[in-house]
C-alpha cells in the first residue's frame, strides 16, 4: 500500500480490541441494524461526473461490510472537489450528509500535535521538556519516566507498550479495582496508576503506539495553556481554519449531539461509565470516551478535517518550521516497512514527496485522514469498524488511492464555502 494503514504493532492492538481480549468485551446480540435485503442506498452532498470512482469504491465497501453510514471528503491542492455522505440502511429516521458528525477516534492525534506545535511555536512549550517534572509525575517506580519528553509522547517513544502492558485507557475496570474507586474513572486516575508502573521500554528506543501518551499531551497542552483542552485546540487551530463544528464526543448514546452519527457493533460489554454493570452496545459505554479526548474523542465532519488538512500545506496557523517538525524523522529512523511515526502523523517517504497519513478505530468506529504527496488530500469517517464478514475495513486506504488514480479530469471548483469553511 501507498499509505500503509496500520503497523504491525498498531494492527495487533486492533486485533485485540475488536475480539475483547483488551477491552473486556463480550461478544453478545449483534446491534447492527437490519439486513441488506431491507436496506436501501442513497447518497447526498456534492462532487462531479469525474470523480464517480470514489461514489463507487464506497458503495462496494459498505455494502460488502454492511456499513450503514459513512462520509468523504476529497482535497485538491486546496481546494475541496468532493463532499459526500452516504447510507446503506433500512432506518430513514437519519441520514449521513457532508456535515454528520462521526467520531474520528485516532484522527484526533494530529489535531492535538498541531495544538502542541502551536503552544512550542508561541514559546510556552519546550518539545524538548522532561514531562514528569512539568506534569508533577512521580518516577519511584521508574526513575526512566523522568527522562520521557514532550516529543517523546508525540512519536510514540515514550515507553509505554500495550502489547506489553495494556492499554491504560481501555483498564477501567482494572484501574479502579487497583485504586479502591468507583467508575467511572477519571483521567487523573489513569495518570496516578500508570505512573506507579515499570515502564515497557527506555523512553526514546522502541516505538510502540500509545494512547496514554497523548492523555498525558492533553495534560500538557492544559498546564501550558492555562485553559481548557478543548478551549484551547477550538481557539488556536480550528478557529484560524474557520472549523466550527468539531467538539469533544460524550460515551452514552442519550448524549449524541444533533447531527451526529449512531454508531454499529457486533459486541456488547459491560459499561465502563457508571456503576450499573448493565450489559450495553459497545460503543455506548464499554469504553469511556471523555478520557480520551486527546487521543480519540473528538466528533468532526469529513469536510472539517478535511480543511484541517490544509494546514498543513503552507504556513498560517502553523510556520513552516513547525510544520517540518510535524514530519521531520523520529531519532529511531524509519522503520523496517518504510513509514515513521512524526510528531501526530505517519510519514512515508516516495517518489516525488512524502505521504502523511492517520488512522482511528474505536467500537463503533473507523476512520482514515491521507495527505498525498501529489496534493490530494481525502478524509473518510464510517459509524462501524466490525460485522459479520470479517473483512478488514484498512483495505479503504489503498481502495481510495487507487479510485484517486483512475479519475482522469478533475473540477477546478471549491466546495469548502459551501460548508461554511
Amino acid at each position: 500500500m501507498i499509505s500503509e494503514t496500520f503497523s504491525a504493532s498498531r494492527r495487533n492492538a486492533l486485533r485485540l480490541l475488536a475480539g475483547g481480549a483488551a477491552a473486556g468485551l463480550a461478544a453478545g446480540l449483534p446491534t447492527s441494524p437490519a439486513n441488506a435485503a431491507a436496506r436501501v442506498w442513497s447518497v447526498t452532498g456534492r462532487s462531479a461526473t469525474s470523480l464517480k470512482p470514489f461514489d463507487d469504491t464506497l458503495k462496494r465497501f459498505m455494502m460488502d461490510r454492511a456499513i450503514p453510514h459513512a462520509s468523504l471528503a476529497v482535497v485538491r491542492k486546496g481546494k475541496l472537489v468532493l463532499a459526500r455522505g452516504y447510507n446503506w440502511t433500512a432506518d430513514t429516521s437519519f441520514t449521513a450528509g457532508p456535515t454528520s458528525l462521526f467520531r474520528i477516534a485516532s484522527l484526533s492525534k494530529p489535531v492535538t500535535a498541531a495544538a502542541v506545535l502551536k503552544l512550542a511555536q508561541d514559546g510556552k512549550l519546550s518539545l524538548s521538556a522532561k514531562v514528569a517534572p512539568l506534569l508533577g509525575l512521580s518516577t519511584t517506580a521508574d526513575p526512566r519516566l523522568a527522562s520521557v519528553t514532550v516529543t517523546h509522547l508525540l512519536q510514540h517513544l515514550g515507553g509505554w507498550d500495550s502489547e506489553v502492558s495494556g492499554d491504560p485507557m481501555f483498564k477501567d475496570r482494572v484501574i479502579a479495582a487497583a485504586l479502591g474507586v468507583p467508575l467511572p474513572i477519571t483521567q487523573a486516575q489513569i495518570v496516578t496508576h500508570t505512573s506507579g508502573l515499570k515502564l515497557d521500554h527506555a523512553p526514546g528506543t522502541t516505538y510502540a503506539y500509545s494512547n496514554y501518551g497523548y492523555l498525558l499531551l492533553q495534560k500538557i497542552i492544559e498546564k501550558a495553556s492555562g485553559v481548557s483542552y478543548a478551549s484551547y485546540v477550538q481557539s488556536k487551530v480550528l478557529t484560524p481554519l474557520k472549523i466550527k463544528r468539531m467538539v469533544l464526543g460524550r460515551t452514552a448514546k442519550s448524549l449524541r449531539k444533533s447531527g451526529e452519527v449512531p454508531y454499529f457493533s457486533q459486541y456488547t460489554g459491560k459499561s465502563v461509565i457508571d456503576t450499573s454493570n448493565s450489559v450495553v452496545p459497545f460503543p455506548y459505554g464499554g469504553f469511556n470516551l471523555e478520557n480520551m479526548a486527546a487521543h480519540g474523542g473528538w466528533l468532526a465532519t469529513a469536510v472539517d478535517l478535511a480543511k484541517f488538512t490544509t494546514l498543513f500545506d503552507a504556513a498560517g496557523v502553523l510556520t513552516s518550521t513547525s510544520i517540518s517538525k510535524a514530519f521531520a524523522k523520529p531519532s529511531i529512523g524509519v522503520n523496517s516497512d518504510g513509514w515513521y511515526y512524526g510528531l501526530g502523523w505517519q510519514v512515508r517517504p516516495v517518489t516525488g514527496g512524502r505521504n502523511t497519513w492517520h488512522t482511528g478505530s474505536l467500537a463503533g468506529t473507523s476512520t482514515l485522514m491521507v495527505r498525498r504527496y501529489d496534493g490530494l488530500s481525502w478524509v473518510v469517517l464510517f459509524d462501524q469498524r466490525d460485522d459479520a464478514s470479517g473483512l478488514n475495513y484498512g483495505a479503504i486506504d489503498a481502495l481510495l488511492h487507487t479510485a484517486a488514480n483512475s479519475v482522469k479530469s478533475w473540477p477546478t471548483t471549491n466546495l469548502f464555502s459551501t460548508y461554511g469553511l
